[in-house]
């Protein structure tokens, strides 16, 4: 559960900014949608070498 404490003369605005940033950092909505359908793990394995690969091209990109 995702608890945020509102500090004092704080609107409601940055305190619900706060919530957002924290539930997209425990990843929640990721896994959710990742659990709609089932995926193989042979299949899963490969789109984890795919981004990973696009992850390095993008590093090596931003280095040079």
């Amino acid at each position: 559960m995702i608890v945020v404490n509102i500090k004092e003369n704080e609107s409601i605005d940055k305190a619900l900014k706060r919530f957002k940033k924290k539930f997209e950092k425990t990843g929640i909505l990721k896994e959710l949608r990742a659990r709609t359908a089932y995926e193989k793990p042979s299949v899963r394995r490969r789109n984890e070498v795919i981004r990973a690969i696009y992850r390095e091209k993008q590093r090596q990109k931003a280095a040079s």
